[in-house]
């Protein structure tokens, strides 16, 4: 099924040429459906390509997905044009008394700022608080999801001495969740990232799962005991090429980045990228949207109490 996103945006014809099914707002306006309504807040400086990377994912899906795209501010953004934000973006007062099946918030170029600091952290709050009574199960993706297990769990990321970046292996939990089914025991997933939060304080707290971890980069798919906030540390989204892309852009910046690891062919970054993490990805937003938002939400979305909580 087509994921449904507005006239004319850009990532459409992206998404066309690679045979991903997506659906204009004209057309589907003429089926008789109830399709599952996703918020997306992008974070992210490149809004088009990130809007691209996640379309991707949400139109590999089995079930039709309404999109909407929401902005943090409505400041100049320096990397996306401004008649691009005007047109598919949406502020917060617009989507405030709407409900939604679910939400993403993306990462930021954030990773060494105290959250306490970010300009717009109020908003990000607020918006958190919001999703818990208007959306029923939100995914936060790297910094999104550090954000969101300090606002709601109280849990504090830890700097790491260098930024982490690469592509890793990771292992799945041996429990039954339904957010691992179709997972092999191992799998690989790139990270970005310069904070973490110890795995052993996420497995401590009785509210949070962890569903799977690396040996290297510790935690990556943390889930709440009510099924509704997945927190996934990595970039399941990420393209075969936007790791190489941010280590020579750190590199043209003179930060002396280090090599993403397992990810250029014998290490060497005048060779290829090696992606192997795309079938990892698509699984895991098909899981996400089939298993902890389709199964959960109520067909009335104005009636968010009907939901009840998943049952292995």
């Amino acid at each position: 099924m087509p994921v449904r996103i507005p006239d004319n945006l850009p990532a459409a014809g992206v998404l066309v040429s690679e045979n991903i099914f997506v659906m204009s707002e004209t057309r589907a306006a003429n089926q008789d459906i109830r399709p599952m309504r996703v918020l997306i807040l992008n974070l992210m400086p490149n809004k088009i390509e990130t809007e691209t990377q996640l379309l991707r994912l949400l139109g590999n899906t089995p079930l039709q997905v309404d999109v909407d795209l929401l902005r943090i501010h409505d400041k100049v953004s320096k990397h996306t044009p401004t008649d691009h934000m005007n047109t598919f973006y949406r502020d917060f007062s617009q989507v405030r008394d709407k409900n939604y099946d679910g939400l993403i918030i993306t990462g930021a170029p954030l990773g060494q700022i105290d959250f306490t600091e970010v300009t717009f952290w109020d908003k990000i709050q607020e918006i958190i608080d919001w999703s818990q009574t208007h959306v029923t199960s939100t995914l936060f993706l790297c910094w999104a999801a550090h954000a969101g297990l300090y606002h709601l769990y109280g849990l504090q990321r830890e700097l790491l001495p260098r930024k982490r970046s690469g592509v890793f292996a990771h292992e799945r939990s041996g429990k039954p969740y339904p957010l691992l089914r179709g997972f092999d025991d191992e799998f690989f997933a790139p990270h970005s990232r310069f904070a973490e939060i110890p795995l052993e304080k996420l497995r401590a707290h009785p509210d949070l799962d962890v569903l799977a971890h690396s040996d290297e980069a510790g935690a990556y798919l943390v889930l709440s005991k009510d099924n509704r906030q997945l927190f996934v540390t990595g970039h399941p989204e990420y393209q075969k090429h936007t790791l190489r892309d941010e280590y020579f852009r750190d590199l043209g910046e003179g930060l002396e980045p280090e090599l993403p690891k397992n990810y250029f062919k014998g290490d060497d970054p005048d060779n290829r990228a090696v992606a192997r993490w795309h079938s990892h990805g698509s699984l895991l937003v098909s899981n996400w949207l089939n298993y902890y938002v389709y199964q959960l939400t109520p067909y009335d979305l104005n009636d968010m109490q009907a939901m009840t909580p998943w049952e292995s």
